[in-house]
């Protein structure tokens, strides 16, 4: 009998960090050249090298649909879960990109704004060039009409205002996204990786899925109006650190104090609180990084609540605070990101 309990509450245990490791890391690309902005880019061989190694090391390269799904039944998933996305659509990506992905048939998403393409800006593809991708199997989906700032509110704009310019905005981009490839998935890469709990209460009400630019895996403790997925560029490009980032896993989230990302007037120090589930984990080993101030160990409230707050003020614009921690039972580590924007202390934004 007592052989017979242990092994459910092993096989309950097992479950529970089951979930608790089901994880998809969602890679952010924007350029895949030589000679765009470093700050934004890989170059065609870092890429090729990449895509590579998912090749060689038995990760799954599934679409984001299919990870979306997978998150909205909370299934889980297989080990090693990677989704590609490009945000802007540029003409490297079927340039140089594409090719890399098809040698590897990997799937791929790429977040498109309609206003550069029909202004046929340099540097973009064309309409014509984006069927072509979605022949190759690519997903196109939402990056708004023309790239804005969505959370910022024109002068004297109302809350009521607001919500119906940016949904109109974001519904025109659906539609044209359609006329244009066929396709409409609703998802939305927010521009500059911005948003704000009236933004994601806006995607909620229109049926959206919101990915943002703040770092970790995605997952079932993860919000689908704010998925995380990790910059692939310049100082994020090296492969040797990449690698921990392709196997980092969902951080078990239960509950934050704050969940918006805009600071109101003044608080620009805020001091996030986060419960975690402590399982699969030793909280002791959890470390937490301020953008632009260093690391600094997690301060723990009880078994299974800890804070983290910036030493100086946040300066305006966007900044992040992430913590990690690796798993007692699995390769590879919890990984929480929380994005954060403020205006400059007179109420306006950073010129950009």
């Amino acid at each position: 009998m007592l052989k017979k309990v242990m092994l459910v509450a092993g096989a309950i245990l097992t479950g529970v960090i089951s979930s608790l490791a089901n994880a998809v890391v969602i890679l952010q690309y924007h350029h895949v050249s030589d000679s765009t902005p470093k700050s934004t880019s890989v170059t065609p061989a870092q890429f090729a090298e990449q895509m590579q190694y998912l090749a060689d090391n038995d990760f799954t390269v599934m679409s984001l649909t299919q990870a979306v799904e997978q998150i909205k039944l909370q299934q889980t998933g297989s080990p090693k879960q990677i989704v590609i996305t490009f945000d802007d659509g540029y003409d490297s990506i079927i340039d140089n990109a594409a090719p890399i992905l098809a040698k590897h048939q990997f799937p791929f998403t790429v977040f498109i704004s309609v206003k550069p393409i029909d202004a046929g800006y340099k540097g973009m593809m064309s309409w014509q060039q984006i069927k072509k991708l979605t022949e190759q199997g690519a997903t196109i989906a939402n990056h708004s009409w023309g790239h804005e700032h969505l959370i910022r509110y024109l002068a004297n704009e109302t809350t009521v205002q607001w919500r119906q310019r940016v949904g109109q905005n974001l519904l025109k981009t659906e539609a044209e996204i359609k006329q244009q490839t066929g396709q409409s998935v609703k998802m939305l890469a927010y521009p500059y990786g911005e948003y704000n709990a009236e933004l994601t209460s806006l995607l909620d009400e229109l049926g959206f899925v919101g990915l943002g630019q703040q770092s970790g895996a995605a997952g079932n403790y993860s919000s689908l109006t704010a998925l995380p997925r990790f910059p692939v560029a310049f100082d994020y490009a090296d492969l040797s650190e990449l690698t921990i980032k392709f196997t980092s896993l969902n951080m078990p989230v239960i509950k934050q104090n704050i969940t918006d990302p805009q600071l109101k007037n003044g608080q620009w120090r805020p001091l996030l609180e986060v419960t975690v589930d402590t399982t699969d984990i030793d909280k002791h080993q959890m470390m937490c990084f301020v953008q632009g101030q260093g690391s600094q160990p997690a301060i723990w409230i009880n078994d299974n609540t800890f804070s983290v707050q910036a030493k100086r003020d946040l300066p305006a614009g966007r900044k992040r605070y992430n913590c990690t921690v690796p798993s007692k039972t699995q390769t590879g580590y919890y990984w929480f990101s929380q994005a954060w924007v403020r205006p400059k202390n007179d109420g306006t934004w950073r010129e950009e």
